[in-house]
Parts: C-alpha cells; sequence; structure tokens
C-alpha cells in the first residue's frame, strides 16, 4: 500500500489530502490543491500513479469535469440508425410508421412544437398525420378523435400536444390514448408501468434523459439525486426512472423548504421546476451532475449554470442539451411501437 500526501499543506491550515492507493495503477482526486507525489505534479482533476517496484510514477489522464452533455450531438447519431431502422421496416414489411399529432387551438408555440415534431419525421423518413382542432372543441370531441386514431391501424403512436384549452378535460384525454400508443408517456397507465419497471414508453424529456446519461456512461447506482419538480410529464416520471437506476431519489419543488441545503447534498441534480434560473449554482457542490430540463425565452434554463460549468462532472447545456433527445425520443419510440405492432 502507498501512502502518498501532498508536499505544501493547504493554505488554510487544514491538514495535507492523504491518499491511500493499493500497489499497481491507481486513480487520483483532487479539488483545489495540487498533488505532489514522488516529485510529480497531477496537473489535472484525474491523474493516475503507476510503479515499476521502487519508483512511484504519474500520468495525467485527463478530467471530465464538467463534461459538455452534448443532446445536439447524441439526437443526431440517433437519427442516423432510426433511418436504418425504419429503411429495414419499409423493406420486410412494406410501410412505414406513422405518428400522429393533435393540435388544439392556435397557440404559437405549440403550432412550433408540433411543427418541429413533423419535421423530425420527415428526417428519418416516417409519416406524420396531423390532426388540427378548433379552439372551442370539447372533451367529448378530442376523445373521440383520440378513439378514432387508436382505431386506425396504420398509426403508430399518438401525441396530443400540451396544453390543451381551459375547457378540456386534459388529463382524461391523455388517459384515452391507448397505451400501446402512447408514445409520448403521458398515460397514467403508462406511468404506472414505467414505475414498476413493466415494458412502457416514458415520458419523452426524462426517458431522453436517461439516454444521454447512458450514452455518456454515467454512473446513477447509489448516487444521491434531487429533481426540483413535480410535473407529471417530467419531474414525476424523472424521479422513478432514476430511481429505477438505484438512485437514491429525493424529489422536490418550487414550495420545499430549505432547497439549497438539498440540492447542495446532491450527486445529481435536476432542474425540471419551469422558473428560469431558479437553481443557483451555489447550492450545487463540486463534482455533481448538472441536468438542466428548462427552456425559457431568455435562452437559459432552470438552473443557473455559468457559475458550475467548470466545477461540476458533467452538465447539459441550454439549449442543445436536454431539449433535442425530447423530440428524438418521441421518434425512437413510434418507431419502437410500429415494430412491436407488427
Amino acid at each position: 500500500m502507498w501512502l502518498l500526501t501532498q508536499t505544501n499543506p493547504p493554505a488554510d491550515g487544514s491538514k495535507p489530502t492523504i491518499f491511500r492507493l493499493p500497489r499497481g495503477r491507481s486513480n487520483v482526486g483532487r479539488k483545489d490543491q495540487p498533488v505532489l507525489i514522488a516529485e510529480k505534479s497531477v496537473s489535472r482533476n484525474h491523474g493516475y500513479v503507476t510503479s515499476d517496484g521502487k519508483t512511484l510514477k504519474v500520468g495525467d489522464g485527463g478530467s471530465k469535469f464538467g463534461t459538455h452533455v452534448d443532446g445536439k450531438k447524441v439526437s443526431k447519431e440517433s437519427e442516423e440508425s432510426i433511418k436504418k431502422l425504419v429503411s429495414k421496416i419499409k423493406s420486410e414489411k412494406g410501410y412505414v410508421p406513422t405518428l400522429a399529432t393533435i393540435l388544439v387551438g392556435d397557440d404559437p408555440a405549440s403550432a412550433t412544437y408540433v411543427k418541429m415534431k413533423g419535421n423530425a419525421c420527415e428526417r428519418v423518413g416516417i409519416n406524420s398525420l396531423k390532426i388540427e382542432l378548433p379552439e372551442n372543441t370539447s372533451t367529448e370531441e378530442l376523445l373521440d378523435q383520440i378513439k378514432q386514431l387508436n382505431d386506425n391501424e396504420q398509426v403508430s403512436g399518438i401525441l396530443l400536444q400540451h396544453p390543451v384549452p381551459s375547457q378540456i378535460n386534459e388529463r382524461a384525454c391523455f388517459n384515452a390514448i391507448d397505451v400501446a400508443k402512447d408514445v409520448d408517456g403521458v398515460t397514467c397507465l403508462g406511468f404506472g408501468n414505467m414505475s414498476m419497471g413493466e415494458d412502457a414508453y416514458g415520458s419523452c424529456t426524462p426517458q431522453g434523459i436517461m439516454r444521454l446519461l447512458d450514452y455518456y456512461k454515467i454512473e446513477l447506482e447509489g448516487k444521491n439525486a434531487v429533481v426540483v419538480g413535480r410535473s407529471p410529464i417530467l419531474g414525476k416520471p424523472m424521479a422513478m426512472m432514476l430511481l429505477n437506476a438505484n438512485a437514491t431519489v429525493t424529489i422536490c419543488h418550487s414550495k420545499t423548504k430549505n432547497l439549497d441545503s438539498i440540492v447542495s447534498n446532491a450527486d445529481i441534480v435536476v432542474g425540471a421546476v419551469g422558473i428560469p434560473k431558479f437553481i443557483r449554482s451555489e447550492w450545487i457542490k463540486d463534482d455533481a451532475i448538472v441536468i438542466d430540463a428548462g427552456y425559457h425565452p431568455e435562452k437559459c434554463g432552470d438552473i443557473d449554470l455559468d457559475g458550475v460549468k467548470d466545477r461540476c462532472e458533467a452538465y447539459t447545456p441550454v439549449p442543445g442539451g436536454v431539449g433535442p433527445m425530447t423530440i428524438n425520443t418521441l421518434i425512437l419510440q413510434t418507431v419502437e411501437a410500429c415494430v412491436k405492432k407488427s
């Protein structure tokens, strides 16, 4: 066992950091103080030590601190894979998946989101069936439209654009979607199945986040995760997905007391509260994994990322982090629904 210590004591008078390392190759981590070992310095956040039996040798293993979790990059790679799968379905089955989108009313933001989803369908070669209903549509009329799509065998997945006009019972309409076509992960049945670890389509934003974490091989098991937000399509399913990945999960919201203290203990912080820069950078500890699922007109998210980028293990930028994965996950789950049906 090698016993290694800082050769220069910390400026604050505290005891030097001591690393106890087994013989052979070992990782070394540090925060603010340089670590001098065998007259060498580890100049990055992660180094390694090797031994030839007599001499300790230090190498620079690089650093993953501040890893830019690039949703644009991952979604583009995923689109290429989806294109190949769609081409295979078409050649073997003679048809392609179809995503039906329902837009009620003329909200500009909702219309933009629906258009973006249609563009994504076009890029990978699947059909987009657009249903547009007037602002004064009733719950019964919308339920009838959903039933028609449920019964349409050519439709692989159904998306009801949120929010709907206030006179409509949105939850009743979400729950009316056939769970086999619930590719947006909005039904109570789908949420329950997902939470229990059964086969289900996850709500697209948290499912997209889980895919990002998997892509970057970010370890979740045993980590203390704090989800700030409790919406039925983001905060709640996010918490369940992290729990299913063996993280220890705390779910908070805008009314949580002592939120700064709770966030400060988190290994993983997920901002899903819907308020610009609500989660302050000084609340977040060094080396944390920072996931910002928010997006606001100010081109910022729910977390103040500026003060945390250079001291966290990984973070999702805004824009370009979580957002691209939401639509990509919707398209992927639509194709998966088509495959299961066939």
